[in-house]
């Protein structure tokens, strides 16, 4: 396929698609060096904006790709995949969006498709690993002699970037373990919350990770070089390391909101039993007032001067004796 572009994009922003939906193209030689001369380029990457008609438009239009590998690179949905078409290779996988605010950050989606000469890359949002290695390419300070591992290092930043996130994580579960420990856990709710459900989001992407270079190594083995047989499993056992650590930190997520509701448990049966206290206690005041605040003849100590006095000591010495009989009955219990 061919796209008029100046040598080697030089015009292009990695961060602003050009009139064709593309963000850069780079060109690398046979030792893996970036080169500015197309024709000197043992393979080439492109890197496009999926959100943009014009790159969907220059995708479809590119005969090299099967058109199985065109449908799913152009999909709607966002589904982690990777699979084997022809001699082209070709997924979704899951990526740290980059923090340039706060409003940015969360998992993003990488498409790729590649061959021996030829890697496209595609997403929606900015993300981290892609753009640290495009970084890496600018300055010279690393070398790719072929797009496979190219893909293996922008999943290894990826990779690297969630045990990153796990690791704040992990930091987050021990403050709030802490301060559940020396009970000053009242405001801990929604802190726990929040890493519980950025927990299962990585974990359900590490999950995936896991289940489709396992499915990447049943199915195609014998299809794949070696190279690229090597590159899945390495990958796939940091996948497997990073879904275990997740496993284990979503179990302590559970054991401490487990404990956060005992202890919320234990406040709601002390308010309920201060509640009963004060209910038993002044059941009996009541029902003596009450009595006495009838408007019938024959009420006792009516015409006695001591009358209100003698009735306020009985209210008291009643409301004492059940206070002290529902004390020694909430012991026992």
């Amino acid at each position: 396929m061919n796209i008029a572009l100046n040598p080697e994009g030089s015009d292009l922003s990695p961060y602003l698609p050009d009139e064709h939906g593309l963000f850069f193209i780079y060109h690398f030689t046979a030792e893996g060096a970036r080169t500015k001369d197309p024709a000197a380029a043992h393979w080439t990457w492109r890197s496009y904006q999926l959100s943009d008609m014009r790159a969907r438009h220059e995708i479809a239009a590119d005969q090299a790709l099967p058109p199985s590998v065109r449908d799913a690179f152009l999909s709607a949905g966002h589904g982690c995949h990777i699979d084997l078409e022809g001699d082209w290779l070709h997924g979704d996988l899951p990526d740290l969006r980059h923090d340039y605010s706060a409003e940015a950050r969360g998992l993003g989606h990488f498409r790729f498709a590649f061959n021996d000469t030829t890697l496209i890359g595609g997403r929606k949002q900015p993300l981290r690993s892609v753009d640290n290695i495009r970084k890496t390419i600018d300055n010279g300070s690393r070398k790719f002699r072929s797009p496979a591992e190219l893909i293996e290092a922008v999943m290894g930043q990826s990779l690297d970037g969630m045990a990153t996130e796990l690791g704040s994580l992990g930091d987050t579960l021990d403050g709030i373990e802490d301060r559940i420990v020396c009970d000053a856990w009242h405001n801990e709710r929604q802190a726990l919350v929040d890493a519980r459900r950025q927990l299962v989001v990585i974990h359900r992407q590490m999950a995936a990770l896991t289940s489709l270079f396992r499915h990447l190594d049943h199915s195609h083995r014998n299809d794949l070089p070696d190279a690229i047989n090597d590159m899945a499993a390495r990958l796939s056992h940091r996948a497997h390391t990073l879904h275990h650590d997740g496993e284990q930190l979503q179990a302590r997520a559970r054991l401490l909101q487990d404990e956060l509701m005992a202890k919320l448990t234990t406040q709601s049966n002390q308010l309920l039993y201060m509640l009963s206290v004060m209910t038993a206690v002044l059941l009996p005041m009541t029902i003596i007032s009450s009595l006495f605040g009838m408007n019938v003849g024959g009420l006792p100590l009516v015409d006695t001067p001591m009358g209100f006095w003698v009735v306020s000591l009985l209210s008291l010495t009643v409301a004492a004796v059940v206070y002290l009989f529902v004390r020694r009955l909430g012991r026992g219990m």
